[in-house]
């Protein structure tokens, strides 16, 4: 769950914040120049637009005004908009300036009691009836939000209200409506009917759509089979709560690609979870039962998401290589059974600030259950926690990591996996596929890139990778020395940019030497080489010097060495600082122009 932001402008605002962030499970953003939030940013205006773009609940204890100025510009569809609420820093007041239906009243209310203020709630069918009609409960869905604005002026105007269907969508009592009623209906149903200004209409989210196929059977047609089942049944695809289906099927890329296309999440059963239900079945299959284990997969599983109460609404119906089948709850479904498919994400977190984080990075650990890492990085990554379950590893023991988390994920967990720098670069993302490879596993794989090392070093010096480079590992923990040496040896005659990862340890002392020693003879006395370590940490420390200079004694187990090519250069600014780089060789382009 991505947590509301808490913004403040000043100083002043920090102690309110701090007291409601525990409550609230929010973050904290303040300015660089205010100590003791969570995320500073650098000017207001450009950092309330981006979090309003990416759909974050903003509670901020400032000005309305500013808060109004600086997401005017990025406002487009109601709808969608989140929640944005003007708060009092003494807490008077709190505002829901935009998403009011969208849970910025209740979060206004909330804030209000906690702070012993008040919530200015100004939606007029909230105040009029202390609902809001396009802001349903949960489970049900507004068919035909566009007729929402004249059904409401015609209730705030004297119209009757009225519900047609067994479900209430809202937590006041509606009346039943009785022939002849010429108010404004609420028609609460999972059937695809059409709406009006007078007819609003509801639909819970009671259906679950089973599917079968075949293995690699094709997305179009179980998208198309699926399509033609609720079209033929007078069903509303917004009644689908989810996708069911047994679990040899939860890598298939048409099951999933279903539930995409539906907006639903999709959820599988073992053969004994589906057996329990063949009591219910309309349509059993003796090939089926000898093929997967069970007598028919489309219905069972529709019927064991739906719940013991449910009923079969559709039987199984089929296509060239697929079945699809439907059963209805009676109630909404909203705490679904099943196991999803479990995934693992191989996080690449960046040098370690939180500045050099992708936004994928960020948005994968919040969705993740568990956190599996060395400890290091977990603590790197503490700012975006949202209660997720760590599992700590030493330094070492990558492979354990690797198994742990994919023991995870086969339970159906959504696990990140959690690098420094990048995931693909001396990292786990290799190691995940080469387990996945050896034991094969119907989890979902996706790794996502970071800032490496040897980025952040060449960034931090200037710009040392403008040309070609390469990278290579001294540790020989996994690779022989003799291929090392031979590596080393071929970067130096190939006049390489080379980043040295793991140049020395505890037990490595002398691989650093030997590798300077190689490249000697293929580089200048005065080619610049970088020495940067703790990049992206509060001791990081890079530095420049000479080949001819380097000292190893400089350089430990959280260090990275850059030697530049022959064509590299170091020079000095007017701030005192030396900076280098590999030119590209502008230069001798821009002499061939004249």
């Amino acid at each position: 769950m991505v947590k509301p932001v808490l913004f403040v402008l000043g100083a002043s605002a920090l102690p309110l914040a701090q007291t409601l962030k525990p409550a609230l499970d929010a973050e904290i953003h303040t300015p660089t120049c205010v100590a003791g939030g969570d995320v500073a940013y650098a000017k207001a205006t450009a950092h309330l637009g981006q979090l309003f773009a990416e759909g974050r609940s903003i509670i901020g204890l400032c000005a309305a005004g500013i808060l109004i100025r600086a997401i005017a510009p990025h406002l487009e569809d109601k709808r969608s908009e989140p929640p944005v609420i003007a708060l009092a820093e003494d807490g008077s007041s709190a505002v829901p300036l935009l998403g009011g239906h969208h849970g910025a009243n209740a979060l206004a209310r909330r804030i209000a009691d906690l702070c012993k203020g008040h919530a200015a709630v100004t939606t007029a069918s909230e105040v009029r009836f202390g609902f809001a009609l396009d802001d349903p409960g949960p489970g049900f869905v507004l068919a035909n939000p566009d007729h929402m604005k004249p059904a409401t002026a015609a209730l705030l105007n004297g119209a009757a209200l009225a519900r047609d269907g067994t479900l209430n969508p809202f937590p006041s009592e509606i009346i039943t409506v009785t022939p002849g009623f010429s108010g404004v209906t609420l028609h609460v149903t999972e059937k695809a009917v059409t709406g009006s200004d007078r007819d609003l209409v509801y639909h819970p989210t009671t259906l679950v759509m089973g599917l079968g196929c075949e293995r690699n059977a094709t997305t179009d047609e179980v998208i198309a089979l699926a399509e033609s089942v609720l079209r033929d049944s007078g069903l509303a695809a917004s009644s689908l709560a989810a996708i069911a289906s047994i679990d040899l099927k939860s890598d298939e890329a048409a099951i999933h690609a279903a539930a995409a296309h539906f907006s639903v999440p999709a959820r599988f059963f073992t053969a004994d979870e589906l057996n329990r239900e063949t009591p219910r079945l309309k349509n059993p299959s003796d090939i089926v039962a000898k093929e997967v284990g069970v007598p028919g997969v489309a219905e069972a599983s529709a019927l064991a998401l739906a719940g013991p109460a449910s009923e079969l609404v559709v039987e199984k119906t089929r296509s060239t290589r697929a079945t699809c089948a439907i059963a209805r709850a009676p109630e909404p479904l909203l705490n679904l059974g099943g196991c999803p498919r479990g995934i693992v994400h191989v996080v690449g977190i960046g040098p370690g600030t939180p500045d050099w984080r992708a936004p994928a990075a960020r948005a994968a650990l919040e969705a993740s259950t568990d956190w599996v890492g060395y400890g290091l990085y977990l603590d790197l990554v503490a700012d975006v926690s949202t209660g997720q379950q760590e599992h700590r590893f030493p330094l070492g023991g990558e492979e354990d990591r690797v198994r742990h988390a994919i023991a995870l994920a086969r339970q159906g967990k959504e696990v990140a996996l959690v690098c420094s720098g990048d995931a693909g670069i001396y990292a786990m993302a290799a190691l995940v596929y080469e387990v996945v490879d050896l034991e094969p596993s119907r989890i979902a794989v996706n790794v996502i890139p970071g800032i490496s090392a040897f980025q952040a070093a060449a960034a931090k010096a200037g710009a040392m990778i403008g040309h070609d480079f390469c990278c290579i590992s001294l540790s020989d923990l996994l690779t022989l020395w003799e291929a090392i040496e031979k590596r080393v040896k071929a970067a130096a005659e190939g006049d390489f940019v080379i980043s040295f990862y793991n140049p020395r340890s505890l037990k490595r002392r002398d691989q650093l030497e030997r590798a300077f020693a190689i490249l000697q003879q293929h580089r200048p006395a005065d080619t610049p080489v970088v020495i940067a370590s703790n990049l992206g940490r509060p001791e990081e420390k890079v530095k420049i010097v000479r080949f001819e200079d380097f000292n190893p004694d400089d350089v430990d187990m959280l260090t990275l060495v850059m030697v530049g090519s022959s064509q590299s250069k170091t020079f000095t600014r007017g701030d005192g600082r030396a900076y280098a780089y590999t030119p590209r060789g502008y230069a001798k382009k821009r002499e061939a122009a004249e």
